[in-house]
């Protein structure tokens, strides 16, 4: 019998595909959860797998990826599209970062096919749809807590091929900051598992703010469409920074702990930048007040080294551990290869 969760092809097609999993609920001891998705297959090249709606309150991804699949035209693909709009359907149907059982999608790779459902999710990622694809993309936005200056970014891989070809997907997208990142926030990335099984990974921070902006879905959808144009999976011309006559992008590196600036108490915030600013170690980047003592002068939060503002907190109401502003070192891309 044929495995229904199994991917279906159709060349020169459009084709809606459901990947389900037993999942029983109070209103439903026999229910299945349901992830709709979609494929486009046509000719040789590359299987790419894309996915949005990691965490429920980033829309901007979960628009592309169903822009995407109502509009494409399967003549100018080369290769395949494995197209996820929305992975925490129930998160992102209720506008929150975490599922309503508080499980952070993003936290529970590899996965286990007899674990939670959040984890049989990513186990049948990381089992059924990682190892069919030669690219994946993991389209983020800072949702509510964090707004960034659009960009792609991306992790430090040990191998200097994979980060190479990473490095160049990245730059593809042709935003103004791309940003390198580590798992001082966590462990259990989706974008972790499809690395180590050797993946060229492209992520995103679309903005974000709990807003969709028309310049956050401008910057995705070109960035996203030249992208796929530079893996070679979509017909049409790359362009690059130059061709478009935009100067060389910024690569800011935000790996360690220092890198991100916490809120020491918690408090009412006030952003003192914001992204795309530039920074030396001492600025004030945020003010934090206590509204139980409102004589009392704002706390002033510095940053602890130079750097540029890849994204601030837009949430005033603000908990001891929050993270206020992301502030990378800048570095060559020469220098991530060389």
């Amino acid at each position: 019998m044929p495995d229904p969760n199994q991917p279906r092809f159709e060349s020169g097609r459009v084709v809606a595909n459901r990947l389900e999993l037993p999942y029983s609920i109070n209103t439903g001891g026999w229910s299945n959860l349901v992830i709709p998705y979609g494929t486009v297959a046509n000719g040789d090249g590359p299987t790419v797998l894309l996915i949005a709606g990691n965490h429920g309150d980033e829309h901007e991804g979960e628009i592309l990826l169903m822009e995407l699949l109502s509009t494409i035209d399967p003549s100018q693909v080369r290769g395949r599209l494995i197209v996820i709009p929305r992975l925490s359907v129930e998160a992102s149907a209720a506008d929150t970062r975490l599922w309503p059982d508080g499980t952070n999608q993003n936290r529970v790779f590899p996965g286990s096919a007899t674990g939670s459902i959040q984890e049989r999710i990513a186990h049948e990622l990381a089992t059924r749809f990682f190892p069919m694809s030669d690219v994946v993309f993991d389209l983020h936005s800072g949702g509510r807590s964090i707004l960034f200056l659009p960009m792609a970014h991306m992790r430090l891989v040990a191998d200097r091929e994979q980060r190479r070809r990473m490095l160049d997907a990245m730059l593809a997208f042709n935003t103004d900051l791309h940003m390198l990142y580590s798992d001082v926030t966590g462990v259990g990335l989706l974008v972790a598992e499809a690395e180590r099984q050797g993946k060229v990974v492209v992520s995103t921070e679309l903005g974000g703010g709990g807003i969709v902006t028309q310049e956050s879905i401008d910057v995705g959808r070109r960035g996203l469409a030249n992208c796929l144009r530079h893996l070679g999976v979509l017909a049409g011309t790359v362009e690059t920074r130059a061709s478009l006559g935009l100067p060389p992008a910024i690569i800011a590196a935000a790996t360690e702990e220092d890198d991100f600036v916490r809120a020491p108490i918690s408090g009412t915030c006030e952003p003192a930048v914001k992204p795309g600013d530039r920074v030396s170690a001492g600025d004030v980047v945020a003010r934090l007040y206590r509204p139980e003592e409102p004589l009392r002068p704002a706390e002033l939060l510095r940053a602890a080294r130079t750097g540029v503002v890849c994204g601030v907190r837009p949430l005033a109401i603000t908990r001891q551990g929050d993270v206020l502003t992301v502030i990378g070192r800048e570095v060559s891309a020469a220098e991530l290869v060389g």
